[in-house]
């Protein structure tokens, strides 16, 4: 029996060593998102590595070498870009940063004041308005276009920098994200408190309100930031006068006359790779942001 017993002994712990040797089933199953989180990641990436990469090749290099093989002449495809049409292409530039930066700036400052109106004050009509805004949040912007420009035409605003910003200054999406922030960051008790004190509503949102919701505003300017500088469609439809505009449409009107001159296709793909580098800086500009903001409510509190 001893003998047995020990015979066994062995096999037992063996069976045990291969159990766990395996990983465990629900381990496996953790993997899943992860992979999955990382394929996503290529698949976003690997666009942006084409462009980069492709920036730096010359006009014969972009056709004849590996695809993900760097090039040398990315200085010279800057100095063209630069010399195009006497630097047509920073004029571009510069008319994106003043419909992104003013319009995601304005859109903002209107988001933050219905939002916080909506979240605090109780009103007859409330949920009916805010059930409008997420209808407009879930209407494609294409279909607002055409009656935009209609509209802009009758007040004579169309090919101007206004037909441009004043469409993208109500933002049906940064209405909804700033009432479902000020909602959870702004307590009742707190602007109840601030009217007991005597101040008035206007200071209770700029001295009380307004701070708490920074965080939830940063939010909807950086979303509002990138729609608007990646737009394509309203620009399309409201402007004629290329000196007016933004990067895509810049961008778009190159790739047209690329078909009949080839070489303007170095000249795209590197101004593609420069529009990208802003929209970068400011998203490490404002993570910075979001950190220090958490770190410094963390002392606060």
């Amino acid at each position: 029996m001893s003998s047995l017993a020990v015979q066994k002994a062995p096999s037992a712990a063996g069976a045990t060593g291969a159990d766990q040797s395996r990983p465990p089933l629900r381990r496996r199953i953790a993997l899943v998102p992860t992979v999955t989180l990382l394929l996503g990641a290529v698949y976003c990436l690997l666009p942006v590595a084409w462009v980069v990469i492709a920036a730096t090749k010359s006009g014969s290099e972009l056709f004849s070498t590996f695809t993900f093989l760097p090039g040398t002449g990315f200085a010279d495809n800057i100095k063209d870009l630069d010399a195009y049409r006497d630097g047509v292409y920073w004029k571009w530039m510069g008319n994106s940063a003043l419909y992104a930066g003013l319009g995601a700036l304005l859109s903002t400052c209107v988001s933050a004041f219905s939002g916080y109106a909506l979240a605090t004050y109780r009103f007859r009509g409330r949920e009916t308005i805010f059930n409008v805004l997420l209808a407009g949040v879930l209407m494609p912007p294409i279909i607002l276009a055409i009656p935009q420009y209609l509209l802009l035409a009758k007040a004579d605003l169309t090919d101007s920098y206004w037909s441009v910003l004043l469409p993208q200054i109500l933002s049906p999406y940064g209405v909804y994200l700033s009432r479902i922030y000020a909602a959870a960051a702004v307590p009742g008790d707190v602007v109840e408190a601030g009217r007991m004190d005597g101040a008035g509503e206007w200071r209770i949102f700029t001295r009380i309100a307004l701070p708490m919701m920074i965080p939830g505003l940063v939010t909807v300017f950086l979303f509002q930031f990138v729609a608007v500088w990646n737009n394509f469609l309203l620009p399309y439809i409201m402007l004629s006068d290329d000196e007016r505009f933004p990067i895509t449409l810049g961008l778009y009107t190159l790739l047209e006359q690329g078909a009949n001159t080839p070489a303007l296709y170095t000249l795209v793909i590197t101004g593609a790779f420069l529009a990208v580098i802003p929209l970068v800086a400011l998203f490490l500009v404002i993570q910075r942001f979001w950190s220090l903001d958490l770190l410094s409510g963390a002392v606060k509190s």
